[in-house]
């Protein structure tokens, strides 16, 4: 299906954005380590601090961009997160940069990419007809598992060869070609709908929890998004000291799982249009959620390896078909005057609860081990299947915008 010249634009730079950003992947933290010679607690703090305080600070912002046209807020977003990247490869070569900037960085460019969030929601809504916005997401999500599964890979050796800053520095150069790309498309956004009255800054989620669609898949992807990320620094450590596999493998089972999202993904459009939103909803919901409980099963040596790579290859072909799905459908029946805000609500709490899950992790590891704390992991995100949306959504009644 062909979508026009501007969702290419769009595309394309979503596409130098997602690249950069899986190069510098984990930049940041390396820098803290081999520039700044770090504590591991400081590095978990700078994590923590950036995710959090990131959300705080992006809390008023759902409402400031729904009244404002989206492109220029995503172009804004784009050339903060350039500045504040690039400020680390600048401080570094003059000999200045310091733990407090790392912070700083990390807060702010944690903030720009909710906004970006926020407004690129809203804009691809307006941009693309409704019949094509599972096309429209399912690239996005082929894009991003791309780059996730090739990103990582060539920041390592970039770190290896000239540096983590100069590796930040590839990072920030793409959030710049973004804003370009994003400033080439022509056609005309719509006036925005414009509020009455008084700020609310709970706009988001009053609409999420009025909505009984968007409020259980709201539940499903905290209850699935926080365990997975649970299981992210847990699988390194369990892979590499537990199972005694070589560090290789960690990298080339991360590249696999993530090209089955790639697979996902690209077969989300199709069965959409055979079987219908609703039920790639509930019938990938479901499929992604039992994966998790395979991990602590997994023996020592290259059986380990097998079954893990097989484990997150599955949950990810299952996620790559059930995300673009929602987007869509979020898409489908968020009002055009609470979509910024609701995609923003969306992902200040996710910002918040996965690092909460993370920290989860880590204590129960402590307390019970590794495969006691995958286990955990694996019956909270299987608990997401029960509260997907298995009755038929219908909008509660909500104040309009004018």
């Amino acid at each position: 299906m062909s979508l026009g010249r501007d969702f290419r634009r769009l595309w394309v730079a979503f596409t130098v954005s997602a690249v950069g950003s899986a190069v510098g992947l984990g930049a940041l933290p390396l820098i803290a380590v081999l520039a700044l010679d770090s504590t591991t607690f400081q590095v978990s703090m700078l994590a923590a601090l950036s995710a959090v305080a990131g959300a705080a600070l992006a809390l008023p912002l759902g409402d400031v961009i729904e009244q404002r046209r989206k492109r220029p807020v995503m172009i804004a977003a784009d050339l903060v997160r350039f500045a504040v990247l690039v400020s680390v490869p600048v401080a570094a070569a003059f000999g200045v940069l310091t733990y407090a900037q790392l912070c700083v960085v990390g807060v702010v460019q944690a903030a720009a990419t909710i906004a970006f969030q926020a407004a690129s929601g809203a804009h691809l809504k307006a941009l693309i007809p409704a019949e094509g916005r599972a096309e429209a997401n399912s690239r996005f999500e082929q894009t991003n598992w791309i780059s996730l599964s090739v990103g990582p890979a060539i920041g390592g050796a970039l770190v290896s060869l000239v540096g983590a800053t100069i590796t930040l520095a590839v990072d920030a150069v793409s959030f710049l070609g973004s804003a370009l790309g994003i400033r080439r498309i022509r056609q005309p956004e719509p006036e925005p709908v414009r509020r009455v009255g008084r700020a609310d800054l709970t706009a988001g989620w009053r609409y999420i929890f009025g909505h009984r669609g968007l409020r259980a898949l709201f539940w499903n992807s905290q209850l699935f998004g926080g365990p997975v990320m649970m299981t992210s620094p847990l699988l390194t450590v369990f892979m590499l000291r537990d199972l005694g596999l070589p560090a290789w493998n960690y990298g080339v089972s991360l590249g696999v799982c993530c090209l089955g999202g790639v697979l996902g993904a690209r077969l989300a459009p199709r069965l959409t249009r055979r079987y219908g939103l609703h039920t790639m909803l509930l019938l990938f919901g479901v499929l992604r959620a039992p994966w998790l409980l395979l991990l602590p099963l997994a023996p020592n040596g290259w059986g380990g390896f097998v079954v893990i790579t097989a484990a997150e290859t599955g949950l990810l072909v299952a996620a790559g078909a059930f995300n673009p799905s929602f987007a869509t459908y979020r898409m489908d029946v968020t009002e055009d005057g609470f979509m910024a805000r609701v995609v923003g609500s969306w992902a200040i709490t996710s910002r918040c609860v996965q690092p909460a899950f993370m920290a989860l992790g880590g204590v129960l590891a402590a307390l019970i081990g590794l495969r006691g704390a995958l286990w955990v992991a694996g019956a909270c995100c299987l608990t997401s299947a029960f509260v997907l949306p298995w009755k038929a959504a219908r909008p509660a009644p909500l104040p309009e915008p004018v």
